[in-house]
């Protein structure tokens, strides 16, 4: 769809094509009224695949009203939080705001700066999924009259809305696949301590652990290549024979530590990972994974806080969405599996 049509012309495309009128098209766009969820994604999707791009921000920075929204995410290196990022900035931009992108690393000093630089640049609202759930800048942030929306991780300032993944079942429903698969010497490579979701993911699977009466086998790891590598070395050594990955980067350094144990996915070792990275269908066998709906949940983070921007609500709200089991061949014998 060019530039060079008229506005209303493009709406209506967008209309035919997701099946709706041009009115709910226009909700959708502005964030007013009552759209259902299902349709609010159909008219997105079409948006996307259409090229569409309303001028909004054109006419903000005509206006030199710039409508700037903060994204402060742990690290940018990590698939979950790219496809996060990206999703964040397609729906933002589509409802007319700029994104500013932060990256702490995992480094509650480094959040903390940027927080800072948030508050200065006078920001809208910020979307945050924080090292530090506490740091006080967040509240600073909101006591300054930006709108907070905590990603993946809780805020403990309870002002802030919050789209969180439902990280306990999700570890325990991995855990059980491998449980029910036959392994009873199942591992855990955990992630940092202290990390809201690493805590969750160990509590599933521990749950799984001692509803089955095997005794859990738990390595920390660091949300990073390395750290996952040592980890899953260690369960390994330790005579695992199915290892349960708290998150996707872990999950590389996984795969390399059993390649260099002379060992076979899935007859030696099966393997299932939290998240699902673009490459887990290209390892061989495919990645068993717990994906999380990124784009929904992106998409839903947006949502709340133009819905406070916009002052359609006072209090804080909390979304959950739940990890869908995609199973692949890294958890079964190849002979077994289907594709």
């Amino acid at each position: 769809m060019t530039d060079a049509k008229h506005p209303l012309l493009r709406i209506r495309e967008v209309a035919e094509r997701a099946g709706v009128s041009s009115a709910t098209v226009s909700r959708v766009l502005n964030n007013t009224g009552t759209v259902r969820e299902a349709t609010r994604e159909k008219v997105l999707a079409v948006i996307n695949e259409v090229g569409y791009r309303p001028n909004r921000v054109a006419s903000n920075l005509r206006r030199r009203q710039v409508q700037m929204i903060g994204l402060v995410i742990a690290d940018v290196e990590n698939p979950h939080f790219t496809q996060m990022a990206r999703a964040v900035e397609d729906t933002a931009y589509l409802r007319g705001y700029l994104v500013l992108l932060c990256n702490t690393d995992e480094d509650p000093a480094k959040q903390r700066e940027y927080l800072k630089v948030l508050a200065a640049e006078r920001v809208a609202g910020a979307i945050i999924s924080p090292t530090e759930r506490d740091a006080p800048e967040i509240s600073e942030l909101i006591d300054q009259g930006a709108y907070v929306v905590a990603y993946d991780r809780a805020i403990a300032d309870r002002r802030a809305d919050a789209v969180l993944a439902a990280n306990v079942e999700g570890a325990r429903l991995g855990a059980e696949h491998l449980i029910a698969g036959g392994h009873t010497k199942v591992g855990f490579v955990g992630g940092p301590v202290g990390i809201e979701t690493a805590v969750e993911r160990l509590l599933g699977y521990e749950q799984a652990m001692s509803v089955a009466g095997l005794r859990p086998r738990v390595a920390q790891g660091d949300f990073r290549v390395e750290g996952g590598r040592q980890a899953a070395k260690t369960l390994l050594d330790g005579g695992a024979t199915a290892l349960l990955v708290s998150n996707n980067l872990m999950g590389v350094g996984v795969l390399q530590a059993i390649r260099e144990g002379g060992l076979r996915v899935p007859l030696d070792v099966a393997l299932v990972s939290i998240d699902d990275p673009p490459w887990a269908e290209l390892t061989d066998p495919p990645l068993t994974t717990l994906a999380q709906p990124v784009r929904v949940m992106a998409a839903a983070a947006v949502d709340l806080l133009l819905q406070r921007l916009q002052g359609g609500r006072k209090r804080g709200k909390r979304q959950m969405f739940e990890f869908e089991l995609r199973h692949r061949g890294s958890c079964c014998s190849t002979e077994t599996w289907d594709g």
